[in-house]
């Protein structure tokens, strides 16, 4: 069963790519890691499949990994 909590994870900028906030969401390991779950299929934005590293998360966008999730917040 899926942890249905969800923890915000705030960001400087506007937005962030996706690969980098997996990464300081501690999601991934590293980048390569975070590619890998990303080409898997493994990651939702906003409920969906993502599979662009590139994407750009803005405040307000949740991201879900392995039934973990954390939601954007801009500082």
């Amino acid at each position: 069963m899926a942890n249905s909590e969800v923890f915000p994870i705030q960001i400087r900028d506007e937005s962030i790519r996706l690969g980098q906030l997996l990464k300081l969401a501690s999601l991934a390991e590293d980048g390569i890691h975070a590619k890998q779950l990303i080409e898997d299929g493994q990651v939702l934005v906003n409920g969906k499949i993502e599979t662009r590293r590139g994407a750009q998360m803005r405040n307000g966008d949740t991201i879900s990994v392995r039934g973990e999730s954390v939601v954007v917040e801009t500082a």
